[in-house]
């Protein structure tokens, strides 16, 4: 396919082997909740599961994980003596080398699942430079708009390509429009149910379709996997925890979410969630890059909270922008309860000085 040359060139220089099942996860928001999900599920029941996820948190191990372990210095190490002179020659991205190691990695240990991640778009991602066998659909929103098109319908159709060779392709509930794009390419693509999980470790209404589109594909693969035991895999993605999804801080005696809301599509799949955290918080901090902008976004956020602080600039802010903002926050109303929204580099900012390393 045009635009995947590189990749091709890569993968030349990596271990080959084709597991009994790859999934393609792509959208605008949601794909690394689901994907972790169903990797849970799946490896529930014995699986051995590949999971490739970007972009990452603490570690660039992170995003390359086998049953959950992430890749050891070591392993990640081989992989890049094999591949980046490859990579240098054919002038291959970050993306996709990462995504060429993750692939290595897989065919090295011989798993029988790979769930694969897309980075922006589907048509021209490097995960599609591969064939795989079910494509999972997340909600599609405004975002990344210099790459994928100004509406919901040119974004759907990049998309779409997710499900571009998949015997199965499944999708969370979307915009009349967007399902529209999405059948015109894939006549037998399926919209999967919203279940109620009560149970579920992540907070917020939005993982209720993220777990509702795992379990859906858990239950597509049973004819495949009979030893999937689907009571087992609602148990597993209902216990399943990813880092930076509303994920709670005790600092002393204040109260702390993150989230790696950066768009807002992603605002708007948390206010529903966010009064039962807080009502209202202290203060809510917005972080977003220069090239970004989220001020609209501040109406929705400003009846929840006693104060929004919204800072623009690289990557969010400097490294230290959330950190300082947040400290700040902290000294003004230490046993309050704060929001901070804004990219993973933002998230990562704060778990490194709130956390033990």
């Amino acid at each position: 396919m045009p635009g995947h040359e590189r990749m091709h060139a890569l993968l030349a220089a990596t271990s080959r082997h084709r597991p009994r099942l790859r999934i393609r996860v792509a959208g605008t928001n949601g794909k690394g909740s689901t994907s972790n999900m169903l990797a849970a599920a799946l490896q529930a029941a014995g699986l051995t599961v590949g999971l490739y996820t970007s972009p990452h948190l603490l570690r660039f191990n992170e995003r390359i994980r086998i049953n959950g372990v992430p890749l050891t210095d070591a392993a990640l190490l081989g992989g890049l003596e094999r591949i980046m002179p490859v990579a240098l020659a054919a002038g291959g991205s970050y993306f996709e080398v990462a995504t060429a190691l993750a692939l290595d990695a897989f065919a090295r240990a011989a798993v029988d699942v790979e769930i694969l991640e897309a980075g922006v778009g589907a048509r021209l991602d490097a995960t599609t430079a591969v064939p795989a066998d079910m494509a999972l659909l997340t909600p599609i929103g405004l975002d990344h708009q210099a790459w994928l098109g100004d509406t919901l319908r040119a974004i759907a159709s990049e998309k779409a390509y997710a499900m571009d060779g998949c015997r199965w392709s499944i999708s969370a509930p979307q915009a009349d429009e967007v399902a529209a794009v999405f059948q015109a390419f894939h006549p037998s693509f399926q919209s999967c149910d919203v279940l109620h999980w009560p149970e579920l470790a992540m907070s917020g209404a939005h993982q209720q379709v993220n777990a509702s589109l795992a379990y859906a594909a858990v239950q597509q693969l049973q004819s495949l996997f009979p030893e999937l035991d689907l009571a087992c895999a609602r148990q597993a993605i209902a216990g399943c925890r990813v880092a930076g999804r509303l994920q709670s801080l005790q600092v002393g005696a204040a109260q702390v979410w993150l989230d790696a809301a950066h768009n807002r599509h992603a605002i708007e799949a948390l206010l529903p969630s966010l009064p039962a955290l807080a009502d209202p918080f202290d203060a809510i901090l917005v972080f977003t890059r220069e090239d970004r902008s989220l001020e609209d976004e501040l109406a929705l956020l400003s009846p929840l909270a006693k104060k929004v602080v919204y800072r623009r600039g690289d990557a969010g802010g400097d490294t230290h922008a959330a950190v300082t903002a947040l400290q700040q926050e902290l000294a003004a109303h230490p046993g309050g309860s704060f929001l901070v929204l804004g990219s993973f580099i933002t998230v990562a900012a704060v778990l490194r000085a709130y956390t033990a390393s």
